[in-house]
């Protein structure tokens, strides 16, 4: 046994080698990058207050809110300064950061936040893309400049008192621990909900999280303890840090940067239970000039997540978010590793990621998105990612089609199967994804390759892969795409085709390795397909092409 655990240690120090496990430092991270930029880095002055001398007691018990407050508060008033966590375990109602202000957790410090409710008024907020109200965030910040959040302590949201959890994402002993808690149960006793006021407001709630049936704010009210918020949110702040701490067991998003600029987020580790809802990482929404490295994330949702806001909310406020960097981060459980969209409707652009690693993580490199949503997501450069255990997409496009998969597997019928084509419109509503740069991307015992699919009235454009290696079940899937390029990209792959492409166009595969147990295979499939470019190696009886296609489209 022990040998064999050796034997893996050192399987996977020579597969993420020169990646993640080396910490990038502060003047390497501008290095290789394909945009200019920088940030802007936070400066205190040398005052520094404890909050013990505000009243502050520890052990987990008394409420220290309006010990933070007059901390926090005296400080920027004074000029600003450090507020030092020393420690022990202090618990608090919500806490608000303002200008110059380094909220400091020393070793051994840990913030919980309060199970009650009541702690938590409902304000005024952005989430999942749209202007909503929610319960006030655990830590908050409104137009503050040059504000930080440091040191080695753990920051708890206490996310189990505020989200419902679904029976089938627990174990047996788990639920029965749970149910032993209080709460109550769905209609069909398969949701937990923590009061009646959430389940309330679940059962007024169709789009996800947002009550739309919901409109004044005396409705809003009965249905409180649904409105679950971010854990951090930081609202039109300039000039942020968070370096160092631990930020776990958030009610929804655990980190929420909206419309800030000037941000570095370093050395962190995010963590939320695999079955939490909402339970993002990090999510950079309508932000400018970022930096975010040396991370670790092991979340119930995306881990780093890139947004614009949602639909008109999105497109109104016509904020990118732009010009960022993610070095040397290490995904572990997490629905994706880095993830666009899907509410991108104000656009992103300019975005290195590079020496990242992901272990188990749900998709890798994730792209999503739908008609509605508008926005362009252009200009991302991606390089250097391991990924392993990926039981998804290695690398997946998703911009939403109507009606049933093109692509026919073996037991389906075609008639049954068939997509209903249908001419829609190009407007404001519809959303670009162009540009997207993939190099030295690695991927072993995972699902699929890849898997590009664009919309009809909207292809993706100008996807390029090269000098990557996959070795998966599925490999290769192209749909509604205009300009996809594999350069020294090899496909080891296992079940089905090896490459399929449909209704695309310009698509050079002539850099495409497929391996296989069986024959490698390609399809070419749709009467839209043009100008489609294989390997010379690709023998007549590896290649099916569809009737449709027009002649001479393959080459």
């Amino acid at each position: 046994m022990k040998k064999s655990i050796k034997i893996l240690a050192f399987s996977l120090s020579i597969l993420f080698s020169g990646h993640s496990f080396a910490q990038t430092q502060m003047s390497d991270i501008y290095k290789n990058v394909e945009f200019k930029m920088t940030v802007a880095e936070t400066s205190f002055p040398a005052t520094s207050v404890n909050i013990k001398s505000f009243g502050a007691v520890s052990g987990g018990i008394v409420k220290n809110t309006e010990a933070f407050r007059k901390a926090i508060d005296e400080t920027s008033q004074k000029g600003g300064g450090t507020v030092v966590v020393p420690r022990g375990i202090w618990m608090t109602g919500p806490i608000v950061l303002k200008n110059n202000i380094n909220l400091h957790l020393e070793d051994g410090a840990m913030i919980i936040f309060s199970r009650d409710f009541n702690d938590y008024p409902l304000v005024d907020v952005s989430f999942e893309g749209l202007n909503t109200t929610r319960c006030q965030s655990p830590i908050s910040a409104k137009g503050a400049t040059n504000i930080a959040i440091t040191g080695n302590g753990v920051i708890d949201g206490s996310g189990d008192a505020w989200r419902y959890v679904k029976k089938g994402k627990m174990t047996d002993g788990q639920w029965k621990e749970l149910l032993a808690k209080g709460g109550v149960l769905s209609d069909d006793k398969k949701t937990w909900f923590p009061s009646e006021s959430s389940k309330r407001g679940f059962a007024n709630t169709a789009n996800f999280n947002i009550p739309e049936k919901l409109t004044t704010r005396a409705d809003l009210e009965k249905v409180k303890d649904f409105l679950r918020p971010v854990m951090v949110s930081l609202v039109g702040c300039d000039k942020v840090l968070l370096d160092g701490p631990t930020f776990q067991n958030s009610p929804a998003w655990n980190l929420h940067p909206l419309m800030s600029s000037n941000l570095i987020l370093r050395n962190l580790n995010v963590r939320n239970p695999w079955y939490s809802q909402n339970g993002d990482g990090l999510d950079l929404e309508s932000c400018k000039n970022v930096l975010v490295y040396n991370n670790t994330f092991d979340v119930g949702d995306d881990a780093i997540c890139i947004k614009s806001g949602k639909d008109k909310d999105g497109r109104d406020r016509g904020m990118p978010t732009e010009n960022v960097i993610i070095k040397n981060n290490t995904v572990y459980h997490a629905h994706g590793g880095i993830v666009i969209g899907s509410e991108m409707s104000g656009g992103v652009k300019n975005l290195h990621a590079s020496n990242c690693t992901f272990i188990g993580t749900d998709i890798g490199l994730r792209f999503k998105t739908t008609r509605g949503r508008g926005g362009v997501v252009e200009n991302i450069w991606i390089s250097n990612v391991d990924m392993i255990n990926i039981p998804a997409q290695v690398i997946g496009f998703n911009m939403f089609y109507e009606g049933n998969s093109p692509i026919i597997e073996e037991d389906q019928s075609a008639d049954d199967e068939k997509r209903k084509e249908k001419e829609i419109p190009v407007t404001e509503e519809t959303p670009v994804f162009r540009n997207v740069f993939f190099k030295n991307i690695t991927a072993s015992n995972s699902y699929e390759a890849l898997s590009l699919n664009g919309l009809s009235e909207m292809n993706l454009k100008n996807i390029v892969i090269e000098d990557s290696y996959f070795d998966t079940k599925k490999a290769l899937t192209i749909v509604d795409a205009d300009g996809i390029t594999l350069k020294n990209v090899k496909l080891k792959y296992t079940d089905g085709t090896g490459a399929t492409v449909y209704n695309s166009k310009n698509i050079d595969l002539s850099g495409l390795t497929l391996e296989s147990s069986n024959k490698p295979a390609i399809k070419v499939m749709g009467s839209k397909t043009s100008n489609v470019k294989l390997s010379k190696n690709i023998a007549k009886d590896q290649l099916t092409i569809s009737k449709e296609v027009a002649k001479n489209a393959v080459k």
